[in-house]
């Protein structure tokens, strides 16, 4: 009996030496949810849980070499985007992927960090916004990465977030989910907005309580590398988004089992394990 492909994602993102965002939390992520993870660095950062000291570039030309080496071997199933830092990063990623135009990409635009550092370059914006996008299955900004996007004033409303992620599609994504965690209420509200296989554009509000908790270090990257896992073992889009908010939101819940620094923490990856 022959044995059942190994699932695999590849996080393309920034390093965090603290372990809590980053590509770190994308091989946690991919890892307890039963996906084997490989990942190429696009920049080095100093930064712990109390914010970002230092960003450094890679070496021109290496993002590209990582992206081919891996996936010229590799039968990755999926491909999650983070920081990609800057104009030659977004153009290096584009070129390497171009070369495999089925592989579904999860873009989660990281521009600021939880700590309010930026992680992105001014003259990069366009180049994600006209060259990412496009590329990608899903993209998963938040309301202030959105507003940057979009180059207006950041969603207040769940009627606002409706009416940019409608915007974000129409730059190209092949789905939006706009994530609300910035808006205020007992609720964070997430707009996923995809188009079914007949292009019909479709509208699910997936909401989960707020959780109180300042261990928020790192749920951008986490929610979105759980997108990609649920894509690398199979699920459609929205079943894929689904699953990830469920496991996004049990690794907040369980996150101040973990006693990791002195400023914002990482959510609790392998909560499962702890159960």
């Amino acid at each position: 009996m022959a044995s059942q492909a190994t699932p695999i994602a590849f996080t393309i993102a920034g390093s965090d030496p603290s372990g809590g965002a980053g590509l770190q939390a994308d091989l946690k992520t991919f890892s307890a949810l039963g996906v084997y993870g490989c990942a190429a660095v696009t920049a080095l950062t100093a930064q712990n849980t109390r914010g970002v000291s230092g960003v450094w570039p890679v070496p021109q030309g290496s993002v590209r070499e990582q992206i081919v080496a891996v996936l010229e071997d590799v039968p990755v199933n999926a491909v999650k985007l983070g920081m990609l830092f800057s104009h030659q990063v977004i153009s290096e990623v584009i070129e390497a992927l171009n070369r495999w135009p089925s592989l579904p990409v999860v873009c989660d635009p990281v521009m600021v960090a939880t700590s309010g550092d930026r992680l992105l370059s001014e003259d990069a914006v366009d180049a994600l916004r006209t060259g990412m996008l496009p590329r990608s299955l899903i993209i998963t900004p938040n309301t202030a990465e959105a507003a940057v996007l979009l180059d207006c004033p950041e969603a207040t409303t769940e009627s606002e977030m409706q009416a940019q992620a409608d915007q974000l599609l129409k730059l190209g994504p092949g789905a939006v989910l706009l994530k609300g965690g910035h808006l205020q209420g007992e609720s964070a509200p997430d707009v996923l907005l995809w188009r079914d296989i007949a292009g019909q554009q479709q509208k699910e509000i997936l909401r989960s309580p707020r959780i109180a908790t300042r261990n928020t270090h790192g749920t951008g990257c986490t929610l979105a590398a759980a997108i990609a896992a649920g894509l690398a073992k199979g699920l459609e889009l929205p079943e894929a988004v689904r699953q990830a908010k469920t496991y996004l939101s049990g690794a907040l819940a369980a996150a101040d089992q973990l006693k990791i620094g002195s400023g914002a923490g990482p959510v609790n990856h392998f909560f499962k394990d702890c159960q």
